[in-house]
């Protein structure tokens, strides 16, 4: 399942009190720069590029530097208003022949807002995905929490390689992606299996066909390249990020390739990046963690059955979802929502509470008769199938190719039958959505070994939500492991929204805010009271 931080969503949540915690001072990180590009700190030993890519990043990012990014009005595709910027940056298509094949890489860029003695250059976000586009980013600087920030820095959003107008990948037909009805068994059939089996083999070699050579290179290894030949087009002789969600994946993959040119990093719901979970393992541990979040979605709607009438216990109300699977796999609502489009509709509220109420309220009225809260929610969007076509080939693309997966079905079979069992509420659909990785025929990466050595990265800071069901928490305290010594984590507790920089706790937006503006960090483990639980309505 694709883990895409939820910052869109940030303008409609309420702020919370500050809970008192005591930050300790780290030394602030160096000094941005207007230009230079800076040596790379060598990282941990077996980490680094082949000698031709390490020597293809360097020509890419001079060149980069040389050439700048020549930003003026948006296109309209975007849908970003004036006075947001757009350009465009090149890279290379494979490193290691940086005078091959060149892509265009997307850039949007609102400027700092204060005045020149605050600011402190450029601050890159990335979404998560893969597959997320960053570029609505410079937006945020609108929005109360962002507003200090956005005097300081540069807000600079983009597109990765394959995402949107940045050398788009499809794997398929965009006008059939997506459509519903469609199903979501938690317990499929031999022939259910079977049919999907056949539309994983179909969508690896879509992805193939209509990629060709080039899809082999659109892994989280390049998408830090990327990065750093962004980081020198900007003119920045270091590195100010904000990566969530699989954002913080390549980030860490960027930390240890390119510590040296690291001021500030903010990792956001932590990838756990043990080249054992990249990315097999992985999804197995995030179908479990979604289980706890759809029981947490469950207690709170049995708390408000007076609102809801969904029943009294987390037990009833599960009976109550089933009896919806049920009618809507016999017709689907508005011709459109089945049994798929609803398990969608709760997948979505295990990324954010913010989601807690809207699902509740359209499940609640078609159990009464009235399907058109849950049509108006869930029906897929026509409008929007080619980028959610596009996102999700980027995401099969770099997932696959990053590391070997299993080839043998009855390994998946046995695998997630064994899960389902005790997390049986979207494990296979996640698996599913995976399985054109069994049978992949790119040549796959291994798993970069992600690290730094001692002091060799400035102090970065980690933000979890301690049950995060996209990203699960243990990811957060094992890249807490591996940066040794040079990152603190902060935790929301008993809180499980996914993407929490930036977002209503104030607590956490205290100590985001502070590292980002002075590069002080807490003390090392800190932590921060959940936010309250969503309001029925």
């Amino acid at each position: 399942m694709r883990a895409v931080a939820l910052y869109g969503t940030v303008g409609s949540l309420l702020l919370t009190g500050l809970t008192g915690l005591t930050a300790t001072a780290s030394a602030p990180a160096a000094a941005h720069g207007t230009g230079a590009l800076v040596p790379g700190t060598p990282g941990i030993p077996g980490n680094p590029d082949s000698p031709a890519e390490a020597r293809g990043v360097v020509l890419a990012a001079e060149r980069a530097a040389a050439k700048g990014i020549a930003f003026g009005a948006c296109p309209a595709a975007e849908g970003l208003p004036a006075p947001v910027e757009c350009g465009t940056f090149s890279v290379p298509v494979d490193y290691a022949r940086p005078n091959g094949k060149h892509i265009s890489l997307t850039v949007s860029r609102g400027h700092a807002l204060g005045s020149r003695s605050v600011r402190q250059g450029a601050l890159v976000f990335n979404p998560g995905g893969p597959g997320g586009s960053g570029m609505i980013f410079p937006l945020l600087a609108g929005l109360s929490q962002w507003r200090k920030l956005a005097e300081a820095y540069d807000f600079i959003g983009y597109a990765p390689r394959g995402v949107g107008r940045s050398a788009p990948l499809s794997c398929a037909d965009p006008a059939g992606y997506g459509r519903g009805p469609s199903e979501a068994p938690e317990h499929p059939t031999a022939a259910y299996k079977k049919r999907q089996i056949a539309r994983a083999k179909a969508y690896a070699q879509g992805c193939l066909r209509r990629s060709g050579p080039d899809l082999k290179h659109f892994t989280s290894r390049n998408n830090a390249r990327d990065l750093d030949v962004l980081r020198a087009a900007l003119g920045e002789q270091r590195l100010n990020f904000v990566g969530a969600s699989y954002g913080t994946y390549f980030g860490a993959v960027y930390a240890t390739l390119f510590p040296g040119h690291v001021r500030r990093m903010v990792f956001d719901s932590v990838v756990n990046p043990s080249p054992q979970k990249i990315w097999y393992r992985n999804n197995l541990d995030q179908s479990a963690a979604f289980e706890r979040r759809w029981y947490d979605w469950r207690r709170w709607a049995a708390r408000h059955h007076a609102v809801y009438h969904l029943g009294r216990t987390e037990r009833e109300v599960l009976a109550s979802y089933h009896k919806a699977v049920e009618r809507l796999g016999r017709r689907a609502a508005g011709g459109k929502v089945g049994p798929g489009q609803l398990q969608g509709v709760f997948v979505k509220a295990g990324y954010t509470d913010s989601a807690w109420a809207s699902g509740a309220r359209a499940l609640s009225a078609y159990l009464r008769g009235d399907e058109r809260p849950l049509v108006a929610l869930a029906s897929p969007s026509a409008a929007g199938a080619p980028a959610a076509e596009n996102g999700n080939a980027v995401y099969t693309a770099v997932e696959c190719n990053d590391a070997p997966w299993p080839r043998s079905w009855s390994r998946w079979e046995r695998d997630n039958d064994h899960l389902a069992r005790r997390a049986p509420f979207e494990t296979w659909s996640n698996a599913f959505m995976n399985l054109p990785c069994a049978y992949w025929k790119v040549p796959r990466q291994r798993p970069l070994d992600v690290g730094t050595a001692r002091k060799a990265l400035p102090p970065v800071l980690l933000l979890a939500a301690e049950r995060d069901a996209a990203t699960p928490y243990s990811g957060a305290l094992e890249l807490l492991r591996r940066l040794r010594g040079s990152a603190a984590l902060v935790t929301e507790r008993g809180a499980g929204t996914h993407g929490i920089g930036g977002g209503p706790n104030a607590c956490v937006n205290g100590y985001f805010e502070k590292y980002l503006l002075t590069g002080v960090l807490p003390s090392r483990r800190t932590t921060c009271a959940g936010r309250p639980e969503p309001r029925a309505s």
